[in-house]
């Protein structure tokens, strides 16, 4: 994922926390935080993949 989008979340949580945010801007993290949890998603089963298990 692009910094940029991850310093957008970031915005856009502080803000919520502070000053709460518009019906667009809750639309967007909506949409930036889908697309972060595929990114780990897809980040973790490219790990899991990759482990091979050994038996003595």
């Amino acid at each position: 994922m692009e910094k940029d989008k991850i310093l957008r979340i970031n915005y856009l949580a502080k803000k919520k926390k502070t000053e709460g945010l518009t019906k667009n801007e809750q639309e967007e993290q909506k949409e930036l935080y889908k697309e972060y949890l595929g990114a780990i998603r897809r980040n973790f089963k490219a790990t899991l993949d990759s482990i091979e298990i050994v038996d003595k």
